[in-house]
């Protein structure tokens, strides 16, 4: 079997606080093979980006890895020092963040910023890096990338700007992209340029790419396998196709039936009821159990089996045949 190349291993973050020590990241474990796109989903404070900065090493202090290991292309790195981290910043790892302008510096034209990416982390000439760069903005689909090059961030729209964060991830040509709410802040149809675009360069480059968003919509398009998240920890782990049509853990399944395809027909959408607990609030047992309506009293009192491919974190799985 190819090696992976991403391997996270029993990751679990903790944030110290005056109420005591929270943990936003639980106990969490998957795998990220290259040319493969792994959706991480879940409702707002669910631990997935979390987990992306843990990858990539900005957590923001008191924020630490707790325990587990994190492997990039064989190599552990969660033990790397912050000099060690910035050096693998950009070479190894992407990153695309929700908001491009975060990403860009508004006083430097987009030129100089890929190239100077290039020039840190290739050993390449400047000539040769600002050939690369008019290169990685046609792949991303930029028209006139060379003309582009002297363009200031705030020149471009919001779609062009996301594909411009998307040429600097990718132009140090790094195995493994973070994206992070990429489409969230765009409409409709450039989400779906984006999306197609994410597809296209991992088929292509055989990048490995966490997609981390809240939007089914785009797990469906793009992802491979998803990953739910719910209170820090995995709920399920899969196949897109079999998460999707067919879910074994009772959140993934309301997460399915609030989607208005699922809903069709129907007067107002399925609704989970409840909300997601607190980090310093985390109930007993299974952390869904308050809003799961299979729960038992074993659910209140012990959290279940880990999740992990091919098995939910659920005493009470949800058992159905599964879809072709």
């Amino acid at each position: 079997m190819t090696e992976p190349v991403l391997s996270i291993r029993d990751l679990s973050v903790e944030i110290p606080t005056r109420k005591g020590i929270v943990c936003p990241v639980d106990s969490v474990s998957y795998d990220i093979a290259p040319g493969e796109i792994l959706g991480v989903v879940g409702e707002s404070g669910a631990g997935k980006s979390m987990a992306g900065n843990a990858v990539i090493g900005l957590l923001n202090p008191p924020a630490r890895i707790a325990k587990g290991e994190i492997w990039l292309n064989g190599t552990r790195i969660d033990q790397l020092s912050g000099d060690a981290m910035r050096r693998l910043r950009g070479k190894e790892i992407g990153m695309v963040f929700q908001d491009p302008l975060t990403s860009l510096n508004p006083l430097l034209q987009i030129g100089d910023q890929l190239t100077e990416t290039m020039l840190t982390h290739l050993d390449i000439s400047r000539s040769e890096a600002e050939k690369r760069a008019i290169a990685a903005l046609q792949e991303v689909g930029i028209p006139g990338a060379a003309d582009r090059l002297n363009s200031y961030p705030h020149e471009f729209s919001g779609g062009m700007r996301q594909r411009v964060v998307i040429a600097l991830a990718l132009c140090a040509e790094p195995s493994l992209i973070i994206a992070d709410e990429p489409t969230t802040a765009l409409d409709v149809s450039v989400q779906a340029q984006i999306v197609a675009l994410l597809k296209k360069l991992c088929r292509e480059r055989g990048t490995a790419i966490m997609l981390i968003t809240h939007d089914m919509g785009v797990i469906a398009e793009a992802a491979d396998r998803v990953a739910v998240m719910y209170a820090g920890r995995l709920a399920e782990l899969g196949p897109v196709r079999e998460i999707l049509t067919s879910p074994s853990h009772p959140y993934t399944d309301g997460l399915m039936a609030s989607t208005p395809l699922a809903s069709r027909g129907k007067s107002r959408l399925h609704q989970i009821p409840g909300s997601m607990p607190r980090l310093n609030a985390i109930p007993d047992g299974c952390a869904f159990n308050p809003r799961c309506p299979y729960a038992a009293d074993k659910c209140r009192h012990d959290p279940g089996p880990q999740g992990v491919e091919g098995r939910a974190a659920c005493w009470f799985p949800i058992v159905r045949e599964r879809t072709a």
